[in-house]
């Protein structure tokens, strides 16, 4: 069993974001109320425990504006107490004009590699995030992304298979910045035509060599761990990635809400067990390695 580093995960206090608070709202991972609770880094560890999990990269989860300094300072004072999580990655609103103040700040925190804002689309509205499909080609909200070049930051791209030709787009005029793929492309639609619109999205982000692919919320939309839907999607994005570009992340306690750790990396595992033990280390561990430099990391 290869080391992993989990490269997609939140912890959090429900006090801190509203969303976890009142009545449930409808989302794209159905009846969240089981995690409506406090998650701390301690029972996310205890998730792992006996997995192979070497270390973490904690990724935003939607403070509220405002904040967005506030969210990656806290987890930073975790990882000091507890060690875990290994790197983060904060958010940035770069519709806002304050986005260089707010990223000279997040650069400022020890473990803070890159950010996060949510750009997905989607005709279906409880997939919808953004206001509209293409903000990314907003004049304005280029202007804040430019940034994260002065700070040596890298980026969490989020989009659906329509929103994919903007993205390539963004990530030819910003080559220098890193960007990150979520959850293999969010392939939220497994028709043929689905399917097809997704491959060949996909393809034109892996054209461009700065973006970087992550293996995780394959169950987001089935809202169910199916080691057979993984064992399709995740070896095809391998094919289209290279070895050398692709990031094992679980978006626990997300995908907690229907399956347990074991079997959720357990599936990514056996996906993977067809390449050669070179290759599974490098997605599992040295990838994220290489992207988010992850401090403490122990593999005994």
């Amino acid at each position: 069993m290869v080391p992993a580093i989990d490269a997609h995960h939140h912890i959090w206090r429900q006090a801190d974001l509203p969303w976890l608070n009142g009545p449930n709202e409808p989302r794209i991972f159905g009846d969240y109320t089981p995690i409506k609770r406090d998650y701390p880094i301690g029972e996310f560890r205890a998730d792992l425990e006996g997995h192979g999990v070497v270390g973490s990269v904690y990724v935003q989860a939607n403070w509220p504006a405002g904040r967005a300094v506030d969210e990656s300072r806290w987890v930073q004072s975790v990882a000091d107490a507890s060690g875990w999580p290994n790197a983060i990655v904060g958010f940035a609103d770069f519709h806002a004009g304050d986005a260089d103040e707010t990223l000279k700040a997040l650069a400022d925190i020890p473990r803070l590699r890159g950010v996060r804002q949510q750009l997905h689309w989607h005709e279906n509205e409880l997939c919808r995030f953004q206001p509209r499909p293409d903000v990314m080609n907003d004049a304005s909200w280029r202007r804040g992304f430019a940034h994260l070049r002065t700070y040596g930051l890298m980026f969490e791209l989020q989009v659906f298979a329509s929103q994919m030709e903007d993205a390539a787009r963004l990530a030819a005029d910003f080559p220098e910045t890193t960007m990150v793929l979520q959850h293999c492309g969010m392939p939220e639609d497994a028709s043929a035509a689905g399917m097809t619109a997704w491959r060949d999205g996909m393809k034109r982000l892996a054209d461009r060599p700065n973006i970087m692919n992550k293996l995780s919320g394959l169950g987001t939309f089935i809202r169910r761990n199916d080691p057979a839907f993984i064992a399709e999607i995740v070896p095809e994005t391998v094919e289209i990635f290279g070895v050398e570009r692709c990031i094992y992340g679980s978006n626990f306690p997300i995908e907690k809400l229907w399956t347990g750790y074991g079997p959720l990396i357990g599936a990514f595992r056996q996906a993977l067990a067809g390449f050669s033990e070179a290759d599974r280390r490098r997605m599992f561990h040295d990838n994220a390695v290489r992207v988010y430099a992850p401090e403490g990391i122990e593999e005994g």
